[in-house]
């Protein structure tokens, strides 16, 4: 199943975690068939993805945009975040979090206490983002061509791409959107030499933790013809879990610093390449 596309996978065991403290993406793949039919879309509802209509523009300071997909109207109603369409899954609890330890860490200028944006992709204002965030890519039954040709723009004029919380099957979907985007680049499966995983921390192991358990977590990339990494993609993993959950005393607090490590380090490599 979609061989030719991905280098390699190897089955790693897992551990990541998070909290509100300082702290603290071969062979070929086989992931299965995953074919699950596409929700209808009423004629007579918008696609719960065309929101909002306006938003204050964050571009003066970093933040990272969150990418909205045509999910169909299952969702038409429901306020964004954990009960509401798949790709507002964590929002705007981790996002807020993570810029607060970005804050603490780095020098960087960065927007506190404020939702990140949300766009599709091929809407003109995602590109004043440099890092955006995409998540539940196994509902992408139906992403247009503009948005095919958006998502290839965004990554090859610069853009880094976090894809994120997805297992499974779920991945047949989305390497179905990446061969039409980039039909001439091959995923390939990371590991702890690429520069991405040392650029601010050093990682010590890709052995993490998702916090729903019983997967293990492998990360995966996308390489522009320069050798820059457009995109990194945590496979049956969630590292915004464990930033949404950052200041819940329940959850362990080795996991959690773990995952912001991962996290600070995608936005150092996107903002350095």
């Amino acid at each position: 199943m979609n061989g030719g596309f991905i280098k390699s996978l190897k089955n790693r065991t897992a551990p990541i975690a998070y909290t509100f403290v300082i702290l603290f993406l071969s062979t070929g793949m086989a992931v299965g068939q995953f074919r699950r039919s596409p929700p209808k879309q009423a004629e007579d509802v918008p696609p719960v993805y065309e929101v909002p209509k306006t938003q204050e523009d964050l571009s003066g300071k970093f933040t990272f945009a969150r990418v909205r997909f045509d999910v169909g109207n299952r969702w038409s109603g429901r306020p964004f975040g954990d009960h509401g369409p798949p790709w507002s899954h964590d929002y705007p609890d981790a996002g807020r979090h993570l810029m607060k330890i970005m804050a603490e860490l780095s020098k960087t200028d960065v927007t506190l206490d404020t939702n990140e944006v949300i766009y599709s992709f091929g809407e003109p204002g995602l590109y004043k983002y440099p890092l955006a965030y995409l998540c539940e890519v196994g509902y992408m039954w139906n992403v247009s061509d503009e948005e095919i040709k958006g998502l290839r723009e965004y990554c090859l004029r610069g853009g880094f791409l976090l894809v994120d919380d997805f297992r499974g099957h779920e991945f047949d979907p989305f390497i179905d959107v990446l061969k039409r985007a980039f039909p001439e680049y091959q995923l390939k499966q990371l590991d702890l030499s690429h520069p991405i995983f040392n650029c601010f921390f050093s990682i010590k192991t890709l052995d993490v933790l998702p916090p729903y358990g019983r997967t293990h977590p492998t990360f995966w990339g996308l390489e522009d013809d320069t050798g820059r990494l457009m995109m990194i993609i945590n496979f049956d993993n969630d590292v915004s879990d464990w930033w949404q959950w950052s200041n819940d005393p329940n959850q362990p607090i080795d996991s959690t610093n773990d995952a912001y490590k991962f996290g600070v380090n995608y936005i150092m490599y996107a903002l350095t390449h």
